[in-house]
């Protein structure tokens, strides 16, 4: 795998894998834009060629990230020129240096200064549905995840008349699906009340839906008592306030965690303890229900998770009846048939 780095040598490299890359996508383009899609992965650097690079297309808006080192201006524009030339569009470029430590944004925009319109509110769409879509926000990663764009069409395609729990909701783009889908309910959970607002953003940009619902809270004692389960801790240990839910099961569960964060409630750990999460979270999935549950880190191997999944359900005499694996779109090739982001979808 290549590492990028200035120079004309290593630029004319990197343009070569791109327009690989982009050659690649030509079918699969063909097919997003007649599903009324304009969000989609344009160059995967760290299995096409180059490391450390990503370009995403965000519907006008080209987002061009770097993980490893950083670009320079006339880098920048070379790549936004070779995208927008192959799909004969004009896109408002928007280049985020994530090479400083934990990939966070540098913000000092000394590189390459995007055009204010790039940074304003946009509309981005995928199957028909409006998203919205910010080059740069209070956060870090963009607002859509795009390597989650085919279990968002199997959301959309298996909600009618369902009532959907969104775990780990983000800003909501799979409880929009099932809303689009038909669900007769949908609710949405996340910690971040700054997601959940571009949840209803995105609820509000597509206003024939049903209004969707949206809980603020910690993971933990949401799906606990969602679940039936008492909320534990150390002794004397005082919790701080979170809402009250009632114990109910949902007909169709979706679980896609960080790989890790913690609280005053517990710990999301993907790596070391999955079942803390998991757990929970079939008991809240009703019987003959379907709860589809996502693992991005890319250390941890499919069948060794799926095995894992499975024997966790058993012993909560939840016996999987199918079990299905969706991997990410085209846009997003793995060399090896494992990309980091897994995900099945569990039949009870």
């Amino acid at each position: 795998m290549q590492l990028l780095q200035h120079g004309p040598l290593r630029m004319t490299t990197t343009r070569h894998s791109l327009s690989a890359a982009l050659a690649k996508r030509q079918s699969l383009l063909i097919e997003l834009h007649a599903q009324g899609t304009d969000c989609y992965r344009l160059f995967h650097g760290s299995q096409e060629g180059v490391g450390g690079l990503t370009i995403d297309r965000y519907g006008p808006q080209l987002l061009i990230q770097s993980f490893h080192q950083s670009l320079s201006s006339a880098d920048v524009q070379a790549l936004a020129e070779q995208c927008c030339s192959t799909l004969n569009a004009s896109l408002l470029v928007v280049y985020n240096d994530r090479s400083q430590g934990n990939s966070r944004v540098d913000r000092r925009d000394a590189v390459h200064q995007a055009e204010p319109a790039a940074l304003v509110d946009l509309i981005g769409h995928e199957l028909g549905l409006n998203y919205r879509i910010r080059g740069r926000h209070a956060g870090q990663d963009p607002l859509l995840f795009l390597d989650l764009r085919n279990t968002r069409a199997w959301v959309k395609e298996h909600s009618a008349g369902k009532s959907v729990l969104n775990l780990f909701a983000y800003t909501c783009g799979v409880g929009l699906c099932a809303a689009a889908g038909g669900a007769r309910e949908v609710v949405n959970l996340d910690f971040a009340e700054g997601n959940l607002a571009v949840g209803r953003e995105n609820g509000a940009l597509n206003p024939g839906l049903k209004p969707m619902q949206f809980v603020q809270s910690d993971y933990f004692p949401a799906i606990r008592q969602l679940a039936g389960l008492p909320l534990t801790g150390r002794r004397g240990q005082q919790f701080p306030s979170y809402p009250k839910l009632a114990p109910r099961q949902f007909d169709l569960v979706l679980l896609d965690p960080p790989a890790w964060a913690k609280s005053a409630f517990g710990t999301v750990d993907l790596l070391r303890d999955y079942q803390s999460l998991l757990k929970p979270a079939i008991l809240a999935t009703a019987n003959d229900g379907v709860l589809i549950c996502c693992n991005n880190l890319a250390k941890v191997a499919m069948t060794d998770w799926r095995e894992q999944v499975l024997r966790c359900a058993d012993k909560l005499g939840r016996p999987v009846r199918d079990c299905q694996v969706i991997a990410p779109g085209a846009d997003f090739p793995s060399a090896d048939g494992q990309p980091p982001l897994k995900t099945l979808i569990l039949q009870f």
